[in-house]
């Protein structure tokens, strides 16, 4: 059987699919269940052009979480326009990022892919450059263990921001 959304022929592990229904998960390659949760390699995830598709809830569900992730690229934005899910499967998928504890300086919940406004000058640490209150973050992605803290492009460099620095736009 081959992997959910890359369909790779390795060995795969029962990944969880967390915010919908109890037990409900997909059967992932290591090179997928290691990216679902760090670092996505973006030309890795081209594969959902297909795994979208697939009649599997929490394929499906991955799949539109890992689009909004990679929104930065346009090809992900292209497919997540495409992405045609019922309302059940799409508050599925939507779920863990309402649930993320990322939230800006007004307490506003953010979710992968949100754009963002800096609310005050940011010195860039290693980039000799600073951020400017004002500047505009699009398709931020989510820390994963930290709460605290967004990354974004600003300047065409990839930065982390601490949330309480930003305000959803």
């Amino acid at each position: 059987m081959p992997c959910a959304l890359c369909s790779a022929d390795a060995p795969l592990t029962d990944t969880p699919v967390p915010g919908g229904p109890e037990g409900a998960s997909a059967a992932l390659c290591a090179t997928c269940a290691d990216q679902i949760t760090g670092t996505p390699e973006p030309d890795h995830w081209r594969c959902l052009a297909s795994a979208m598709w697939s009649e599997d809830p929490a394929t499906q569900v991955l799949a539109a979480r890992m689009l909004a992730r990679l929104a930065a690229h346009e090809w992900a934005r292209d497919l997540a326009g495409q992405l045609w899910l019922d309302d059940e499967t799409r508050a599925w998928a939507e779920n863990v990022a309402m649930d993320s504890g990322h939230r800006d300086s007004n307490g506003v919940p953010l979710a992968q892919g949100d754009t963002v406004v800096l609310i005050k000058d940011l010195p860039v640490k290693g980039a000799n450059f600073t951020a400017k209150r004002g500047t505009a973050v699009r398709g931020i992605s989510l820390v994963a263990d930290n709460p605290a803290h967004i990354e974004g492009r600003v300047e065409g460099q990839r930065i982390v921001i601490l949330t309480e620095f930003v305000r959803k736009r």
